[in-house]
């Protein structure tokens, strides 16, 4: 959809609530006015991409009332891309606009954002935190992180190939790895087998991936 193409229902949905609309008033693509309000600014684009975002800030310069006006997506992978802009937007306090034929729906509104902070995310960053060891992977890594839990199945692999096979609660003694029945159980990297009643041995593929385990 071109950009021209956004304005018509823009400039209708701006007049239905008392504006006065004009295209292109110096650097803005849409500037309404109403009585003595700060003027609102809307940025047209027939995508959402990182210049419309640019343009947005920019025109915050002069008002807080900037959005930016979109055509409406089209399948899960528009919306989803949508919704990653969608946020954002608002914590660059940036209004959203999308535009299907003459019908036009705010998504945000301008505003200054107040950050939602969740208890659960904050607990298991730091739970992860405080059960790694050491600091085995670089930041910036893409694949291949050492987590703790694969530390914790590194341990478990490398006391099963010195002792034999044992009982989870002998190898929880052993290595002070408190899951060790669960991970042995689970078996995630396929390091274990089971061979008797909560008893587990390194299964091949476990002595496979010996070499590599030690040198993580």
């Amino acid at each position: 959809m071109p950009e021209t193409d956004l304005y018509p229902p823009i400039k209708a949905f701006l007049e239905g609530q008392g504006y006065a609309v004009k295209g292109e008033i110096g650097p803005a693509d849409v500037v309404a006015v109403r009585g003595d309000e700060p003027p609102v600014i809307v940025e047209l684009k027939a995508a959402f991409s990182l210049a419309l975002v640019h343009q947005a800030i920019d025109r915050q310069a002069a008002t807080p009332h900037v959005y930016v006006a979109v055509p409406r997506p089209a399948g899960k992978r528009g919306w989803s891309a949508l919704k990653a802009n969608l946020k954002l937007a608002r914590r660059l306090g940036i209004g959203v606009l999308t535009v299907r034929g003459a019908t036009v729906e705010p998504l945000c509104d301008p505003g200054p954002f107040q950050p939602r902070l969740l208890a659960r995310p904050r607990e298991r960053l730091l739970r992860e935190f405080a059960a790694r060891r050491g600091d085995t992977t670089p930041g910036g890594t893409r694949g291949g992180v050492v987590t703790a839990y694969r530390q914790d199945a590194q341990a478990l692999a490398r006391h099963l190939s010195v002792a034999g096979p044992c009982k989870g609660s002998a190898a929880k003694a052993a290595t002070g790895v408190a899951r060790a029945t669960t991970i042995m159980r689970d078996n995630h990297y396929g390091w274990f087998e089971k061979v008797g009643l909560g008893t587990y041995a390194l299964s091949e593929a476990g002595r496979a991936a010996l070499p590599r385990v030690a040198a993580e």
